[in-house]
């Protein structure tokens, strides 16, 4: 019986999957429809899974894919960006290619053996909730451990504080692309403001754009600007204080050790 050949066409960024099939789909609905929810139920997504999923694309992008419009007279939408559908013909010319290589392939005659096997993409795999990828702009060594900064872009920097022993093992050194992770269990959030003194590394100031309250616990999206976003995981009852609300001013705090780096062999 001859095989049938047939694969899953992705981009990746450094390793991280950035581009598929479906979130493509997900970027061509926005376009039509000028909303993320009609966009969703269009592809059969739930709204939360979608904006995760814009998350994941602008995080890792060199530029927003879409943009929000709000109010208005026909109460705001969302519009992708020219960089946005710059990505989605892009995405799709190379497609084409790809599934022409598909169907030669089908066509070959002669044993395929396992082909298939190497047509697999492989990609890492992280319970973070916040994943980014940036190059080290600089590494302080101190007594014990290293001081690294990394350059998220768009004057975004992250530090984090590791051993020098796995400093070494993942060979960094300035100029080198890392993977950022962040457990939005670790990220804590406070109220913006100049006069406040906090011992965290990282303070990252924002707006709030996304609430999702649960029973004990929720889920808060900070804005960073040029598409970066950070989710944090907060009690019901600092949501309830007041200050955490849609489009308000909050900074992420983030301890340096809390700071994972990671980097593609």
């Amino acid at each position: 019986m001859t095989p049938e050949i047939d694969g899953q066409f992705c981009f990746k960024l450094n390793g991280q999957p950035f581009l598929s099939s479906r979130r493509i789909a997900l970027l061509e609905q926005i376009a039509a429809t000028g909303s993320i929810s009609a966009a969703a139920r269009a592809i059969e997504m739930s709204y939360k899974a979608a904006w995760e999923t814009i998350d994941a694309m602008n995080n890792l992008a060199d530029e927003p894919l879409l943009v929000r419009q709000v109010g208005g007279k026909h109460g705001g939408g969302t519009q992708l960006t020219a960089y946005g559908l710059q990505v989605i013909a892009q995405y799709r010319a190379a497609e084409q290619i790809y599934q022409q290589f598909l169907q030669q392939m089908s066509q070959s005659s002669g044993e395929l053996g396992d082909v298939w096997t190497l047509m697999r993409r492989f990609s890492m795999k992280t319970t973070a909730r916040n994943h980014y990828q940036g190059q080290v702009a600089r590494i302080t060594q101190g007594a014990v451990s290293d001081d690294v900064t990394v350059d998220l872009g768009h004057d975004l920097h992250i530090h984090a504080m590791v051993t020098h022993e796995a400093s070494e093992e993942l060979g960094l050194a300035v100029g080198r692309a890392v993977h950022v992770l962040i457990k939005s269990s670790l990220v804590m959030l406070s109220e913006a403001s100049q006069a406040m003194r906090i011992s965290a590394r990282n303070q990252l100031k924002g707006v709030v754009s996304h609430i999702q309250a649960g029973p004990v616990n929720a889920e808060v999206k900070l804005e960073l600007g040029q598409g970066r976003v950070i989710t944090a995981i907060v009690t019901r009852e600092a949501l309830e204080e007041g200050w955490l609300t849609q489009g308000a001013p909050a900074c992420a705090l983030i301890k340096a050790s809390h700071v994972i780096l990671a980097v593609n062999d």
